[in-house]
């Protein structure tokens, strides 16, 4: 298995650019990815609503 899956169904995202700037709604999303500072990394259950949430933020996060 590759480096971005710790075990089967989750997903490792990375906070690569800054919030800074953004729409509220975007940085909510980022919050509730469980990312806070620029390059923290969140390991989350590979769901829908986590890969929607990862798609309306994809230019501010990187899945590992």
């Amino acid at each position: 298995m590759s480096d971005n899956k710790t075990d089967k169904g989750s997903v490792t995202v990375k906070l690569v650019r800054s919030i800074a700037g953004t729409r509220e709604s975007h940085r909510a999303t980022v919050r509730g990815l469980g990312l806070r500072k620029l390059n923290s990394e969140s390991t989350l259950e590979d769901t829908p609503a986590v890969r929607g949430m990862i798609n309306k933020v994809s230019y501010l996060v990187k899945v590992l």
